[in-house]
């Protein structure tokens, strides 16, 4: 089971508390704690959580700056929680343009959880479906010049190809949008929106995912059994 989770609401759910947008982002941290936990009690084996997009650049810089400072910082220093819980942590994204301290975080992240087996989450981190498909493809002609593109040669060089494709993607915020999230892996993915803005989800939004997702006839281009 792979969910694919587009964390929205953060600012609305401080803007909504006259906070700071800062503060919607440190609760955001604690909802996705409890939705880890969560998967793990709920028999799911993958998460991937949209953390930065490629487009998120376009915030005020103090906002992304404080974001990047999370990334260094909180990512890492979570990593007793990840380690008790069994949680291994991959990233997908170009991190490159990340700054150092940032990139460190990560890596030192993904290294630190490699053995762990409970639950992998997927964390995107300057990301975007575009901009994945396209680094996927510059990969496949690269290694084979010459070569035409093909479905396998793009799915063999995505950012973590042996990720299973998400078995549904739900987003927070009531939002109806992909928002470039996982564009290639969501071909047949099942799509739900909850109204519950981010930092107010845990267990129970997730069980509605599943919920949902078992009430689904998932044909992928065939015929209902």
């Amino acid at each position: 089971m792979h969910l694919g989770l587009i964390m929205d609401g953060n600012g609305r759910w401080a803007t909504q508390r006259s906070l700071p947008r800062a503060a919607g982002h440190l609760e955001g941290l604690k909802a996705a704690k409890r939705v880890l936990l969560a998967a793990i009690k709920l028999h799911i084996d993958y998460l991937t959580l949209y953390v930065f997009s490629t487009e998120n650049w376009k915030r005020p810089s103090q906002e992304v700056k404080y974001l990047m400072s999370l990334i260094a910082k909180k990512l890492p220093g979570e990593m007793d929680f990840y380690r008790d819980n069994g949680i291994r942590i991959l990233f997908r994204g170009d991190i490159s343009a990340l700054p150092e301290a940032s990139q460190e975080g990560v890596r030192k992240t993904v290294e630190h959880t490699k053995d762990c087996k409970a639950l992998t989450v997927v964390l995107a981190i300057n990301y975007g479906g575009q901009d994945e498909i396209a680094r996927a493809c510059n990969r496949f002609i690269e290694k084979n010049p010459g070569k035409p593109v093909t479905i396998e040669g793009i799915q063999a060089n995505l950012d973590q190809p042996e990720v299973p494709a998400p078995d549904m993607i739900a987003r927070s915020a009531g939002e109806l949008r992909l928002s470039n999230f996982m564009l290639w892996d969501s071909a047949y993915a099942e799509f739900l929106a909850l109204d519950d803005l981010w930092p107010d989800w845990g267990e129970a939004q997730l069980q509605t995912c599943l919920d949902a997702l078992s009430n689904r006839v998932r044909k992928f281009g065939g015929l209902a059994k």
